[in-house]
């Protein structure tokens, strides 16, 4: 009888491994400190195997793993998706997706070296804190502006700030989660506040705001409703009502807008949506938005509102663990000097310029993709699909879309199966593809792409089929 000791025995060598001729090949692409890192970690993970009662791996499953191993550190984790789904700002995508022009007009201030912190008028230290502030303000009309990681960060860092060991009112209509971790009341307790509730679910009114003020209060709060609508009968307190009664009482209020639209266009997906700008004009005096959603440009926090309090909050400890690095502020100053021309905006953000698509443009694209898939034997058909702005925005927007749909004649059973091994292939593809899994069916949203993607998109989908049959 065969022990496990024999077995391990029988596990090749590190050195012996390392004279195959298929691993002196890898220690060409990847250097030889990693492939030996994986060899070791392979031999260890099959002995653990052997120990628990599994049989000694083959020889290509020894070199599978060290593959696997090798790929997982030598490789990128991070990589260029192609987005099929007619989600435009796809929060597990990146949100905001970044056109050339975006990269392109970034990249020379990314290059080498760069003023972060130098002030070149005085040739002293300066501030990150000061890049892109003056086109925000302008562009918000806010009194002052800070930048930090994300939204969460902003909320917290003003909770903290201002309300710590003090209470905050919020509607119970409001008390809203964005996705992750990010629940208000989770925020709240985070930053050691106490959160009063005050009215319903579905009705709010200034007077419950009134009577929850106490010596205790040390901030009104508000949060839009960015990702879900409450309809029929509802009532809300305007930023404005809420604005003057924090103004009567002397206690700050704070508007977590959150989408982040700078202002509105003449795109009808943005008619209901409150805006930055307009929202600073009803008089609150902190006001919060990410930099990844309906702005367009990186993940960022920005806080807006009243230089008294922003000035507070610079001053923050915390500041410096929530701090941008310059490609954060590269990113948000491309993305916001876009919106000093309306043309600009539209034709080089890419989220814009994706919402301003025609329903004719885009069934063009479905017709391309479908035309050079059926010209490689790809049976495909065009369906009518319904896009989304995605990226906790604009719950009730939708657009317009076509999708191709790949047909494949068989049992429902069988087409299952061969449309989850492909949405699978796509993927795992070097070049990974998005597409929606159906009911069955795969489908190629073309909200998300433009003709220049087409002739990628179709070799990818030949090679995936081509495996998967």
């Amino acid at each position: 009888m065969t022990t496990n000791k024999e077995v391990f025995k029988n596990l090749p060598a590190v050195d012996k491994l390392l004279c195959l001729p298929e691993v002196r090949l890898l220690i060409d692409n990847y250097g030889k400190e990693l492939v030996i890192f994986s060899i070791r970690n392979t031999i260890e993970l099959f002995r653990t195997a052997i120990h628990k009662g599994s049989q000694p791996p083959t020889h290509n499953q020894i070199l599978d793993k060290i593959n696997s191993l090798i790929n997982l550190c030598g490789n990128r984790s991070l990589k260029r998706v192609i987005n099929t789904t007619g989600i435009i700002i796809h929060t597990n995508l990146g949100r905001s997706p970044f056109g050339e022009s975006m990269i392109n007009d970034s990249i020379e201030t990314l290059k080498g070296y760069n003023n972060l912190e130098f002030n070149l008028e005085t040739a002293n230290r300066g501030n990150r804190n000061d890049h892109a502030s003056d086109l925000l303000k302008f562009l918000t009309g806010a009194e002052d502006i800070l930048i930090v990681n994300n939204n969460a960060a902003a909320v917290m860092m003003i909770l903290r700030t201002f309300a710590k060991n003090k209470e905050v009112i919020v509607s119970r209509g409001e008390l809203i989660e964005i996705g992750g971790s990010f629940r208000v009341p989770e925020i709240m307790a985070a930053s050691d506040c106490k959160m009063v509730e005050v009215g319903t679910t579905n009705k709010t009114n200034l007077e419950d705001y009134k009577k929850a003020i106490t010596k205790k209060t040390g901030i009104l709060f508000k949060a839009h409703k960015s990702n879900y609508v409450i309809k029929g009968f509802t009532k809300e307190v305007e930023l404005k009502e809420l604005s003057d009664l924090g103004k009567q009482h002397n206690i700050p209020v704070l508007y977590d807008l959150g989408s982040g639209l700078l202002r509105k266009n003449n795109n009808k997906l943005l008619k209901d949506e409150p805006d930055v700008r307009k929202s600073l004009e009803s008089g609150v005096d902190l006001l919060c938005f990410s930099g990844d959603k309906l702005l367009g440009g990186p993940q960022a926090g920005i806080i807006a509102g009243k230089k008294a309090y922003i000035d507070k909050l610079k001053k923050e400890p915390m500041l410096r663990a929530l701090r941008v690095c310059k490609l954060t502020l590269a990113f948000l100053e491309t993305a916001c000097m876009y919106y000093l021309n309306e043309r600009d905006l539209n034709e080089k953000n890419l989220t814009y310029k994706t919402f301003n698509r025609k329903p004719e443009e885009i069934k063009k694209i479905a017709e391309i993709l479908k035309t050079e898939l059926d010209k490689n034997g790809i049976s495909t058909e065009i369906v009518k699909s319904t896009g989304q702005c995605g990226g906790g925005t604009l719950p009730d927007a939708e657009i317009e879309s076509y999708s191709v749909m790949i047909k494949k004649a068989s049992s429902n059973k069988i087409r299952s199966e061969y449309a989850e091994k492909m949405f699978s292939g796509f993927l795992s593809h070097p070049q990974p593809i998005l597409a929606i899994l159906k009911k069955g069916n795969i489908y190629f949203d073309v909200l998300t792409i433009y003709e220049k993607d087409i002739e990628e998109l179709v070799k990818i989908i030949i090679e995936v089929i081509n495996k998967t049959k």
